[in-house]
């Protein structure tokens, strides 16, 4: 019976159904990962990988902090759809592609990787993420690196809880936040005492510590020197279960499937990574990378709401014809489908910045990081509430995955450092290092004469103030800006337009509500192009 009921999206290919996608992968420089992005897709679409990503976030980990003879465990167990998820990543390189096997492209490929995933499920792409992020960062201590990369870039998932010399592949966490300074870094009080050589003890806590079932940890602690980085494994060289106590995990608002804790080190055994004293400099090469992966994740969680609203208003009726033929939903999906499409330009445009070694990529990738954070991170929920709305009620139950979408936006947001501190670093970008605005305006110089809307956006950065107080306007006209550009050099004309028009015209409010695409705006091409059934 025709029931008007539209049975939740599955069995789809997401890379096949993505012609954006699948152009910026090309023009970035990884076109000869097509075939495999492909095959992952029709995995990541499937609806067996489906069924596992609602199981593993309908049964939350569980903390076992004692064995039944009150020892100590410090255990987190989890429902098999994660670690079988977990696997998945693993084997595909979402985790060590780059550094398993590096190359042209190596960082598109994976990150267009990651970007299809985060469309299925995300907690596992937080220990991914932090195993891939710690790769450059365990750089700076090349002792360590000789025996973590090697086990890093294995592409194997072992969840056994054994010594990592014993296990066929490792994942790495961090730690950084502590209740009395947050962000404030170098507020933190946990201590770290030489114990001979590299090896230190650490004693302290952590009021934020990721995925707590990792096989070791880059963590912040105050030694003689000032506040360093260390490497805290969950075994000691002795083979020993390492001083880190788990006192509970966190009652998340998403990210159900993942483990997030607070801990306590008694003693605990750690390595000094890099420099004593040289801590945050240490550490924030991981959390590059971990932004990079913010704005990824982001930019595939809003493709994924786009995907399922796309599907649902093609299938339903209303008042005699499909929700996508009538004129207003026509406007909001449109308008979702540019938000989709210039988060996905600006993200592997920023991926590719981490496959160049050259000055002038290094310095854009220093600005075009935290701006792109704060600016697609932002964007987020705001889409996923929109697309939310286009399946009414059925969007709003558990039923359907557009509720775990919108309850997993906001992390990408905070992680890592929250819009204030994206915005900041931006600042300080443009700041400490003149030649990252020259290398900016050298990205935007290229889309000069395209779009008026979008010339005249550029010649306006320069009047922005710089001062704290105006930083949030300085990144998000930045980031709309090299989206802007990005769309006018690549992207059909008809969605280049409509996205300056709507974003960038002296009249336009950036940030407002969907839907209000201004009359003319080619909304049947637009909406043919971002999805291809």
């Amino acid at each position: 019976m025709n029931d008007n009921q539209v049975p939740p999206l599955s069995a789809f290919n997401p890379y096949a159904a993505d012609a954006a996608l699948r152009e910026a992968v090309a023009r970035e420089g990884a076109a000869s990962a097509h075939e495999f992005l492909h095959a992952r897709g029709g995995e990541i679409g499937s609806a067996p990988m489906q069924a596992l990503a609602d199981a593993a976030n309908r049964a939350v980990p569980v903390l076992q902090r004692f064995d039944p003879t009150g020892a100590r465990r410090d255990v987190v167990e989890f429902h098999p759809a994660y670690h079988e998820l977990m696997g998945w990543l693993a084997r595909h390189g979402a985790a060590s592609g780059p550094w398993a096997r590096p190359g042209p492209g190596a960082q598109v490929a994976r990150a267009a990787l990651y970007y299809l995933y985060a469309q299925l499920e995300d907690g596992t792409l937080c220990p991914t993420t932090m195993t891939f992020a710690a790769a450059p960062a365990l750089r700076a201590d090349p002792a360590l690196a000789a025996q973590w990369l090697p086990r890093i870039a294995a592409c194997q998932y072992d969840p056994s809880f054994l010594p990592a010399p014993q296990k066929r592949g490792v994942t790495l966490g961090m730690g950084m936040t502590e209740k009395q300074g947050g962000s404030d870094l170098r507020a933190n009080t946990t201590r770290a005492v030489s114990a001979g050589g590299r090896a230190y003890r650490l004693t302290g806590h952590k009021w934020f510590f990721s995925a707590p079932m990792c096989d070791a940890f880059l963590v912040l602690a105050q030694a003689e020197g000032g506040l360093s980085c260390f490497l805290l494994p969950r075994f000691a060289p002795d083979g020993t279960q390492n001083s880190i106590r788990i006192q509970r995990l966190k009652d998340k608002l998403g990210d159900r499937s993942n483990a997030s804790s607070e801990v306590e080190f008694a003693d605990a055994h750690a390595e000094l990574v890099g420099e004593e004293g040289r801590g945050v400099a240490t550490i924030l090469v991981m959390g590059t990378y971990c932004r990079l992966d913010c704005v990824l994740g982001t930019a595939g969680l809003v493709r994924g709401a786009l995907t399922h609203a796309l599907h649902h208003a093609r299938r339903r009726y209303a008042f005699g014809k499909a929700l996508v033929e009538h004129g207003l939903m026509r406007n909001v999906l449109a308008d979702l489908a540019l938000e989709s499409e210039a988060a996905l330009a600006l993200a592997l445009r920023l991926a590719r910045t981490f496959d160049e070694d050259e000055e002038p990529a290094q310095l854009l990738r220093r600005v075009l990081t935290p701006a792109a954070k704060f600016w697609v991170c932002k964007r987020g929920p705001a889409a996923a509430a929109e697309a939310m709305e286009v399946l009414g009620g059925n969007g709003y139950v558990e039923d359907w995955p557009l509720a775990r979408i919108y309850r997993q936006m906001p992390l990408n947001s905070i992680w890592e450092g929250s819009g204030n501190v994206m915005c900041l670093d931006v600042l300080r970008a443009l700041a400490r290092e003149p030649r990252c605005e020259e290398a900016l305006m050298a990205e935007l110089a290229q889309a000069r004469g395209g779009n008026a809307h979008l010339d005249r956006a550029i010649d306006g950065l320069a009047a922005l103030a710089r001062d704290e107080t105006a930083a949030r306007t300085l990144t998000q006209r930045i980031a709309l800006a090299l989206q802007g550009a990005l769309l006018v050099r690549f992207a059909p004309a008809a969605v280049a337009d409509a996205f300056c028009a709507s974003r960038l015209a002296p009249a336009a409010y950036a940030g407002g509500a969907f839907g209000t695409l201004p009359p003319g705006a080619a909304l049947a091409l637009i909406l043919q192009r971002a999805w291809t059934e």
